[in-house]
């Protein structure tokens, strides 16, 4: 199965492309809510390529070679790059301030999809393309 997600970051992405290996533990904050972090315990790989640069943003997508909870995110925020509108992991100021310019959700979107058909053993694809919401936060940041 192959999993790719788009995903808007703050600041610019050195690399058209660069594969992530950052083992990730899950834990229960004293709250009850649940969080992962960077740790030693599960093995975690994701391959992040640089689609395009907007002003103080990188659009990039991201292949998940593993599946673990709040992989991407996790391994972004870990690297400085936090998702813009990440209510979990982000960065809270910067997050407000996009709110205010139309982006109200986190900018992470499940794009494509692909897999063997488990009968025929023929490779399934779906593609589904980006919502309207973020599509225009992505046009007011390139105008």
């Amino acid at each position: 199965m192959r999993k790719e997600y788009l995903a808007l970051v703050k600041g610019s992405w050195r690399n058209e492309k660069q594969r992530v290996d950052l083992p990730l533990k899950k834990f229960l904050t004293q709250s009850g809510e649940r969080r992962v972090s960077v740790d030693r315990r599960q093995e975690s790989q994701t391959v992040f390529r640089k689609k395009r640069e907007l002003r103080d943003f990188t659009l990039l997508s991201a292949e998940l070679l593993t599946g673990r909870t709040h992989q991407i995110r996790v391994h972004l925020t870990h690297l400085g790059f936090p998702i813009a509108g990440d209510d979990k992991y982000g960065d809270f100021e910067l997050n407000r301030a996009l709110a205010k310019q139309g982006l109200k959700r986190m900018f992470l979107h499940a794009g494509d999809l692909e897999f063997a058909h488990p009968l025929s053993g023929e490779t399934v694809k779906l593609h589904v393309p980006l919502p309207e919401d973020l599509s225009r936060f992505l046009a007011s940041l390139a105008g």
